[in-house]
């Protein structure tokens, strides 16, 4: 069981999804994703895939659960179902 309210978790996520318009959010509670899907449409070869995935994982900032405060109740949210939460 995933308790990311109890004990944020965010520091050990090795999880990215990837919504049906082709954005791949580092984050379950993301505002923005980095868009695929022009790349995909482009032609690019599946290492440029990977080493673009590469790089948007590891320049990802998001500490959702560990700097939940007042600060984030009123920040916009992707709703759970459109990227597979």
């Amino acid at each position: 069981m995933i308790a990311s309210v109890t004990q944020p978790f965010c520091g050990d996520c090795t999880r990215a999804r990837l919504s049906a318009e082709g954005k791949v959010f580092t984050c379950l509670f993301a505002v923005r994703g980095t868009d695929l899907r022009a790349l995909v449409r482009g032609g690019a070869s599946d290492h440029e895939l990977e080493v673009a995935v590469r790089v948007i994982w590891s320049d990802r900032r998001d500490r959702y659960s560990e700097l939940r405060s007042a600060a984030t109740n009123d920040l916009e949210k992707v709703e759970m179902s459109y990227i597979g939460g």
